[in-house]
């Protein structure tokens, strides 16, 4: 089903909810699509690289260079799982499909799951699988900024904050109504040693960065980048004309946090939540749902695993973002 070109609809991924129930009607179909996903070329022994093995019994693969017993899921965010990958790839289908995502609770009753925490770790880890490995930096003329989430905060003005968080955005600008690919990350200020390697991080050196004349940015020609600083309260224009990109971001992330978790973030899933949403944005032109639907599951295959543990906070906030 998987190809090795540009992934089409109805070869590569389903396009309905009819569709993806006739591929995956069982357990060892979703194995045989996430080995075709992960070893397009067939099996590839991830300790000692051997591409020869046999299957086993029991599903797994053995290694015909080291002897080393392989699962498909080892080493991917699918790593020592007790739940099915049917309800996995469920989970994944339903949260790129959803417009806001879905939450635990919700996730927990749509699979019948007997536990909270079992539904909450699946959504941290599909989260986590939504920045792939290695990905490219922006480039291009770039507009950088930081905006700020979270509580209300009374008689605070400008940078100076202590209940908000502060999260940097950087947005290609391909045209003056015209914008490409996000990077979001949450910063502990804004100070020039949390912006400069925020930008070092999501940009491509030699690219131009544009941003407000804030004293944070003021590095960023001595480390390769084309920096533009406009004074926004001397240029004549509203902030959102000067640095459109990301005051629309801005926007639309809090637009989506107030739909989606009800505006309620904390440090511990904020991370999380700006790498969702910079997923959706960036395959916001994609037609098919689909699409998202393979695109998580590449990226899951190659994500490393990691252990969570939902605190008692998470799941009383969780309860309420339906």
């Amino acid at each position: 089903m998987v190809s090795e070109a540009k992934p089409d609809l109805g070869l590569d991924y389903p396009g309905t909810w009819q569709q993806f129930r006739a591929w995956f009607p069982e357990e060892q179909s979703c194995l045989a699509y996430l080995e075709r996903l992960r070893w397009p070329n067939g099996f590839h022994c991830p300790k000692c690289s051997s591409e020869k093995g046999w299957r086993l019994p029991d599903g797994r693969w053995a290694c015909a260079g080291c002897a080393r017993k392989v699962s498909v899921t080892a080493g991917t965010i699918f790593d020592r799982s007790r739940v099915p990958l049917a309800d996995w790839f469920t989970a994944i289908w339903f949260m790129t499909n959803q417009k806001y995502g879905v939450s635990a609770l919700g996730l927990q009753r749509l699979l019948g799951l007997g536990s909270y925490q079992t539904a909450w770790t699946m959504l941290r880890k599909l989260r986590t699988a939504m920045v792939r490995p290695g990905r490219d930096r922006l480039k291009g003329t770039v507009e950088v900024d930081e905006t700020y989430v979270g509580g209300i905060e009374q008689g605070t003005r400008g940078r100076g904050t202590e209940r908000k968080f502060i999260v940097t955005i950087a947005i290609e600008v391909l045209s003056p109504i015209g914008f490409g690919r996000v990077r979001l990350k949450r910063v502990v200020d804004a100070s020039s040693r949390s912006l400069i390697p925020f930008v070092q991080l999501a940009i491509e050196p030699g690219s131009q960065v544009n941003t407000d004349g804030w004293k944070g940015y003021a590095g960023l020609a001595k480390e390769g980048y084309e920096h533009h600083a406009v004074s926004i309260s001397s240029s004549g224009d509203p902030a959102h004309v000067v640095m459109p990109g990301v005051h629309k971001i801005a926007s639309l992330l809090k637009r989506w946090l107030l739909g989606t978790h009800q505006g309620s973030v904390t440090a511990t899933h904020l991370d999380a939540y700006l790498d969702e949403f910079a997923f959706r944005f960036n395959r916001r032109k994609s037609r098919r749902r689909g699409m998202l639907f393979y695109r998580l599951l590449e990226n899951a295959v190659v994500t490393q695993p990691t252990r969570f543990r939902p605190s008692r906070a998470s799941k009383t906030t969780s309860k309420h973002n339906m």
